[in-house]
């Protein structure tokens, strides 16, 4: 029998897979109903439904402390507002853990001298053995272990700078925009070995780069300024640990970056989000080279679908895959507060059902 660790990467190495796995991240409206709905398990639902994998908290960063204010002279900040480690500045919904209001630090930036002096993070070697300790005790409970290095290059970049002059930026070859993707890259090429070396399973990495029904920027821009630096930093990890897998988030339609994402070495795509592109289409054009992380949509099946619908589009999807897997299916962001938990109870069902019930997915 499978651990959970080795189902997930069976199935995502489309080897064949016992056990159908559910995961997903709740807003905290969403906890609060979880815990309304099972009482006296506390508020770690991915215990209680069995994820197969865990994050790490290392990140191999490290940030000096610096007093983010001055970089948005004249402004005045709500009391809750939080500043990124990169300086950015969120002014955050009350009950969504992911929507905020963003303020660029570098926005008004015009010699080279201010990008110079900025405090990027820097690298932290000594957190190795940290992390390790960390695999290892993941691994022990026979689960996968993971971290985030979502906003990789490009979302880091505008969060810091503005999209609108990073865009500018990239169209005129501007050579401080360079070289802010490239301080961004660098730093992410030696996070992304120190975690291959520290035993990750897989690391996730992304930057939303298509919107809702068509991409961000142009194919030539983004071949020139953002997949080159994605390969350098997937094979820097690859470099280290070959076998470790890289799963790539990008909300909206990304169609046509899915082959410069298999180039750029990328494994698993997230989320192939339903109410862009078609996962029966993308699975038959990229299913023997690709796997996927999503697919139940989170804009439409899952807030305003019936406990029905949800449990169809789940066995469809699945059935798409087929037995040898390539798969995880689960919603496609986080779940946010106008979802009823009833449909939250159907995903998990379905899942339930097609691990007992293999001929519904069997093709």
């Amino acid at each position: 029998m499978m651990t959970p660790r080795e189902n997930l990467l069976s199935l995502w190495r489309r080897k064949g897979y016992e056990a159908v796995p559910v995961d997903f991240a709740l807003s905290p409206a969403m906890v609060e109903k979880f815990l309304r709905h099972h009482p006296g398990h506390g508020d770690d639902y991915r215990e209680f439904f069995s994820f197969p994998a865990r994050e790490v908290r290392t990140t191999f960063l490290r940030q000096k402390e610096t007093d983010w204010r001055r970089y948005y002279p004249g402004m005045e900040f709500l009391p809750e507002t939080t500043f990124s480690i990169w300086g950015t500045a969120h002014e955050k919904t009350p009950e969504s853990m992911h929507m905020s209001r963003m303020y660029h630090p570098m926005k008004n930036f015009t010699s080279q001298e201010e990008f110079d002096a900025y405090p990027y993070p820097e690298f932290d070697e000594s957190q190795m053995e940290s992390c390790r300790k960390e695999v290892e005790a993941i691994h022990a409970r026979g689960l996968a272990a993971s971290v985030s290095m979502e906003c990789t290059i490009w979302e880091s970049a505008w969060y810091m700078r503005s999209m609108e002059e990073m865009m500018i930026g990239m169209m005129t070859d501007d050579p401080m925009t360079v070289g802010h993707l490239e301080r961004i890259t660098v730093l992410a090429e030696k996070r992304a070995a120190a975690f291959a070396a520290a035993g990750l399973d897989f690391i996730r990495l992304g930057d939303d780069i298509g919107m809702q029904h068509t991409i961000m920027m142009s194919l030539e821009m983004y071949r020139a300024h953002l997949k080159p630096r994605l390969k350098r930093v997937i094979d820097a990890a690859k470099h280290v640990n070959p076998s470790l897998l890289i799963t790539y988030h990008s909300c909206g339609y990304v169609t046509p970056f899915i082959e410069d994402l298999i180039d750029a070495g990328i494994d698993v795509l997230n989320p192939v989000q339903p109410e862009c592109m078609d996962f029966k289409e993308i699975h038959d054009a990229y299913g023997d080279r690709l796997s996927f992380w999503g697919t139940l949509g989170t804009q439409t099946t899952l807030p305003f679908g019936t406990p029905e619908e949800v449990r169809e589009v789940v066995l469809r999807n699945l059935k798409i895959a087929g037995l040898k897997g390539g798969l995880l299916c689960t919603p496609t962001h986080l779940v946010e507060p106008e979802v009823p938990w009833e449909n939250m109870e159907a995903y998990v069902e379905a899942c339930r059902f097609a691990s007992e019930n293999r001929n519904v997915i069997s093709g």
